[in-house]
């Protein structure tokens, strides 16, 4: 056992330039907008003249969910998502499994709305290769993004305003073509009789309409790079957008085209409605800004996967070697891998749309599910951690049951989708599985390499000592633990929450005192007992003078050389004087 002791904290500053709301709500909103040119038709395609019942259903479960967010983010204002509230309520193993489902989701978010992006464009101008321009789309905003998030920003914000006006342009003429000419064709649609019950064909369209709401988690993704109290106004907007534009897309489409035409013309459903309602021109406006707004939800993904994947690489779950930036504060090693998993999808499904369908439909609705699983541990396990806002327990539980019933209702539909995405999902975990057990994998290659060498020496020794340096190398990263004065089974928590989840032999428990303050000569017998009882793992025991916060713990992790989310606290209570994201991403495990 070693003890310490240091002085107070000196006070450090660091400025970072913030998203305000309009860009931070232009990021994400791109995404969820984007789905505004397909989502109505696919919910009339199964609900028919009721479609816009089940969006506003939809639109009923993302109000659950924008509270089970805020409550979640807030409480836990830091990057990664469902990563980082199940990393903060539960183990890594699960938390990097909710990563898993988020990357792949991103993944085909990419890839089917550059695709389906050009596929528009291409309605417009005929010329060129879907396949080629998707990639040339994919690259070109891979650049942009390692430029840096606030000129991404600049182009997501041009792209979501431009793409709001279009959709209200059309909203707007399909009102002026029914005061014109009259409400015939919706009193047929409205009185032909559904092909199923109507309950059946309601649940059928609000599980197709659910898909409706990809990009509402993108921003939890990225909130460290939002300024205080953007994060639930971009929730808000979201929310309201599609509340109404969604179902009033699909009120209109009804009243005015007869069901069968819309079947017809269910690719391009926006642009054949703009047609009907202004001319030509709409259309080709439509057309192009779907093109635009689709290459925008291809910015989302880079940004959002961003967010995650550098959180996931900070806590050792990826090679570290991701985590290099460049001038403008990004990850370009991280985005050129997100790129290049982008490409293999491209490629391996030739851009084509139903197979990348399956990835995404299940991937988004798993990770909106982990989200609400998450509250609930959050409530459970971190009770005392302060949070903006509560959602009850009710809504969180109602907000699951939604997710799940379009999960089961999209499976039903297209069982084929549940097959093509476990092709990309078991390969994609066991990857990350890989990495995270690669404590345990070092262990085996050295038990085999002294097998299979051991009749060449020299390349046995050599192969030995690479490893044993890897493993000393991983082994030798400090963590820290700040504690109050934690009674022995505590501790204890802490040691086995350490030993399970972290890849280290070495562990620092801090306590923090104020200038009179001791701790009880009880906390130290304890920490003498645990320390003997954990030979194998060294624990330093330092006690410093001052006031816990964030200024503390900048000068040792600096002192230390440890980064800030390998510190860990216990759940601070009601008068902690600063937010979780204060702390810089100090992560709670007791």
């Amino acid at each position: 056992m070693q003890i310490f002791e240091k002085g107070s904290s000196m006070k450090t500053s660091h400025t970072q330039k913030k998203l305000g709301t309009l860009q931070a709500t232009a990021i994400s909103g791109n995404d969820i907008t984007s789905s505004c040119f397909y989502v109505s038709a696919l919910a009339i395609s199964y609900a028919g003249q009721y479609a816009f019942i089940s969006l506003i259903f939809v639109g009923l479960i993302l109000f659950f969910f924008r509270k089970i967010y805020g409550e979640a983010v807030g409480a836990l204002p830091l990057n990664g998502g469902a990563y980082n509230i199940l990393l903060n309520t539960t183990s890594k193993g699960n938390a990097s499994l909710a990563a898993c489902l988020t990357i792949l989701s991103y993944m085909a978010t990419a890839v089917m709305s550059a695709s389906t992006g050009m596929k528009y464009l291409y309605s417009v101008f005929p010329h060129f290769s879907v396949l080629i321009a998707t990639f040339i789309l994919l690259t070109a905003f891979m650049f942009l993004t390692i430029m840096g998030i606030s000129e991404s920003a600049v182009v997501a914000t041009i792209i979501f305003v431009a793409n709001i006006t279009c959709l209200f342009l059309l909203i707007i003429t399909g009102i002026f073509y029914l005061f014109t000419h009259g409400i015939e064709i919706g009193r047929l649609n409205f009185g032909t009789p559904l092909k199923e019950n109507l309950f059946h064909a309601l649940f059928l369209g609000f599980s197709m309409g659910m898909l409706g709401v990809t990009g509402f988690e993108t921003s939890a993704n990225f909130v460290e790079e939002q300024k205080t109290g953007v994060f639930p106004k971009t929730l808000k907007y979201m929310w309201i957008l599609v509340m109404i534009i969604n179902p009033a897309i699909a009120l209109l489409g009804v009243m005015i085209l007869p069901i069968d035409m819309i079947a017809n013309n269910n690719d391009a459903f926006l642009s054949f409605f703009g047609e009907k309602t202004a001319g030509n021109w709409l259309a080709i406006v439509i057309s192009l800004d779907a093109a635009i707004v689709l290459s925008g939800a291809v910015l989302t993904a880079y940004i959002g996967v961003t967010g995650l994947m550098k959180r996931m690489t900070l806590d050792r779950v990826l090679p570290q070697a991701l985590l290099k930036e460049n001038k403008k504060g990004s990850s370009p090693r991280i985005i050129i891998v997100f790129y290049l998993l982008c490409l293999s999808v491209l490629f391996l499904t030739g851009g084509e749309l139903e197979p990348l369908a399956g990835v995404y439909t299940i991937s988004f609705l798993s990770v909106m599910a982990f989200f609400g699983l998450g509250n609930l541990l959050l409530k459970v396990k971190r009770s005392r951690l302060p949070r903006p806002e509560y959602a009850p327990v009710s809504v969180v539980i109602l907000g699951i049951l939604g997710i799940l019933m379009a999960l089961y209702g999209n499976v039903k539909v297209h069982p084929e989708y549940l097959v093509i995405f476990l092709e990309y999902f078991i390969p994609s975990f066991l990857i990350i599985y890989l990495f995270l057990s690669r404590k345990a994998v070092i262990h085996y290659m050295l038990y085999y390499v002294n097998q299979m060498f051991d009749t060449i020496r020299r390349l046995s020794v050599l192969s030995r000592l690479q490893l044993q340096k890897e493993m000393k190398k991983l082994t030798k990263q400090p963590f820290v633990f700040f504690t109050k004065g934690d009674n022995i089974a505590t501790l204890n928590k802490v040691i086995i929450y350490v030993l399970t989840n972290e890849i280290t032999q070495n562990l620092k428990i801090v306590a923090v005192l104020e200038k009179e303050e001791e701790l009880s000569k009880t906390f130290v017998r304890d920490f003498e007992a645990i320390d003997r009882a954990y030979p194998d793992l060294k624990i330093e025991f330092i006690q410093v003078k001052g006031t816990f916060g964030p200024e503390i713990i900048d000068r040792l992790s600096k002192e230390w050389n440890i980064p800030k989310n390998f510190m860990f606290i216990g759940s601070p209570g009601d008068h902690f004087p600063h937010s979780i994201s204060d702390l810089g991403g100090v992560r709670l495990i007791i």
